[in-house]
């Protein structure tokens, strides 16, 4: 599943390594309301590949519900439009991993072309399970059931952190995020971002993080770091109205759905904080990890 909008172009490329994966698989487009002929390329140079599309932008939170619900296979593998498959096998490889109960998502191995060569996602070693406390969109598998059970993505969150959102309510379901062993994808990571934009959204959704998940007493510590990240990333930025915005969107929100908050158990989140910090094997893992817990929250 691609979700893309006016980056036909760049989809192009990851649809060639998308439909070079070995293995039986469906391959979706999830059209955000593009104006630059999106559509027409895919129907026109993919003809086999399944186009939704939206008339008219919605995010990409929704359409990546909109593309989980529609799928037919019980394993939803997702990248961004900017990225590609650099062995056909990564799929296949990927699906190998599922290979536990508790495994609700894959983290697939991947390299920010533009930043670093480093290989992010990947397992320490082959020889066991290893656990993680989140992944990045932009090269992940989900089990689809787990995923429309627990109700997706969040979509209040609007623009970015739908992942760790996502993420948390899996381990509150007794589910983990899986590191991976596969090839990694290749993210070239789109200059055209706008960091106005995004920096309002992350200072708005760390508030949002911390009012849905964190329990007292750690959120009190969880407030006074995110208000220094906030001048920290103004500072940096050199942008301080956004962050500023931001910051003041989270608390409205928060203030006003304060029967969306359902924190996670301490030591739920105390385990998501060690993940945070490195993996560990399942061993360590499975028995700290509340009873598995199809009926979501």
């Amino acid at each position: 599943m691609i979700v893309s909008k006016n980056r036909k172009d760049a989809l192009a490329g990851a649809l060639n390594s998308a439909t070079a994966q070995t293995g039986s698989l469906e391959v979706i487009v999830v059209d955000d309301g593009s104006t630059d002929g999106t559509a027409e390329m895919v129907e026109r140079d993919f003809p086999a590949v399944r186009l939704l599309r939206s008339a008219s932008s919605e995010g990409y939170i929704r359409q990546r519900n909109r593309g989980a619900k529609a799928a037919r296979a019980p394993i939803v593998v997702s990248i961004d439009d900017d990225a590609e498959f650099t062995s056909p096998q990564t799929i296949s490889t990927a699906l190998t991993e599922f290979d536990h109960p508790r495994v609700a998502a894959v983290a697939i191995p991947f390299i920010q072309e533009r930043r670093s060569e480093q290989v992010l996602q990947r397992a320490p070693s082959s020889d066991r399970i290893w656990a993680t406390n989140a992944y990045i969109g932009t090269a992940h598998a989900l089990r689809r059931d787990v995923f429309l059970t627990l109700g997706g993505y969040r979509v209040a969150l609007e623009h970015l952190f739908e992942e760790p959102d996502y993420c948390m309510r899996l381990l509150d379901a007794g589910y983990f995020v899986r590191l991976g062993r596969g090839a990694p994808v290749l993210h070239h990571e789109s200059t055209t971002r706008n960091v106005t934009r995004d920096l309002g959204y992350i200072c708005r959704n760390h508030v949002l993080l911390t009012w849905f998940h964190v329990p007292f007493p750690q959120a009190l510590g969880r407030v006074l770091q995110l208000l220094g990240y906030v001048a920290r990333a103004a500072i940096w930025w050199r942008k301080p109205a956004p962050a500023l915005r931001g910051l003041s969107q989270g608390v409205t929100y928060a203030l006003s759905h304060r029967r969306e908050r359902r924190p996670l158990a301490r030591p739920d989140y105390r385990l998501f904080r060690e993940l945070r910090r490195r993996p560990l094997p399942l061993h360590a893992v499975e028995g700290r990890l509340p009873a598995l817990d199809n009926t979501g929250r």
